[in-house]
C-alpha cells in the first residue's frame, strides 16, 4: 500500500476520493488484463501468448497503469533498436479513457527516449483515431507519412507519427 503514495495519476472515482494508479512493468501478474485490453481495444488484438513472449524480450519494455487492487488501466509497449524507438500499443480500457492514463503512458516512453538520447519514437495511428491523434500531436509528435491499408477489419490507411528527439542536420 504504501507504494501507492507516489502515484502516476489520479481518475475520478463514483465515489468522493479519486483512486490512484501508478505505472508498472507489465508481468505474468497482470499479462492477463492486457490480453483483455487488447481484445477489448483492437479488432486484431495480440494473444496472450504474444504478449507473455514480449516479457523476455530484451529489445521491448511494456508498462501497465494499475490501481491499488491490481485493476490494470491501460498498457503501452515499446520496441528499441539501437537509437530507435517503436511504440507498438497503447491501449486503456473503454470506461478509463479521457483520463490520462494514456498521456501518462505516453510520458513515460517520452522521458526514457530523451534520457536514453533515442533519435525519434515512432508509431502507427489508425486514421480515424481522432482522440489518439490529438494526443499524439499534443505530445510533439508529428505526422510524418501515411501507410496505405494498413489495419485490417475494417481496413483503414495508417497515420505515421514520430517524437523526434534529434534534428538530422542536413
Amino acid at each position: 500500500m504504501s507504494e501507492f503514495k507516489r502515484v502516476t495519476g489520479t481518475i475520478p472515482a463514483k465515489e468522493a476520493e479519486p483512486r490512484y494508479y501508478k505505472i508498472v512493468p507489465m508481468s505474468a501478474d497482470n499479462v492477463d488484463q492486457v490480453a483483455e485490453i487488447e481484445r477489448e481495444c483492437f479488432s486484431t488484438p495480440w494473444s496472450r501468448q504474444m504478449l507473455q513472449d514480449e516479457l523476455e524480450n530484451l529489445s521491448a519494455s511494456y508498462i501497465c497503469a494499475q490501481m491499488e487492487d491490481g485493476t490494470v488501466l491501460g498498457y503501452a509497449g515499446l520496441t528499441v533498436v539501437l537509437d530507435e524507438g517503436y511504440i507498438n500499443n497503447i491501449a486503456v480500457r473503454k470506461e478509463y479513457r479521457r483520463m490520462g492514463v494514456a498521456a501518462a503512458l505516453l510520458d513515460v516512453f517520452l522521458r526514457f527516449g530523451k534520457a536514453n538520447e533515442l533519435a525519434f519514437l515512432t508509431l502507427e495511428v489508425r486514421k480515424s483515431n481522432v482522440p489518439a491523434i490529438a494526443m499524439y500531436l499534443k505530445h510533439g509528435f508529428e505526422d510524418v507519412g501515411s501507410r496505405k491499408n494498413y489495419y485490417d477489419d475494417p481496413k483503414e490507411d495508417a497515420i505515421l507519427m514520430t517524437h523526434f528527439f534529434k534534428k538530422v542536420e542536413e
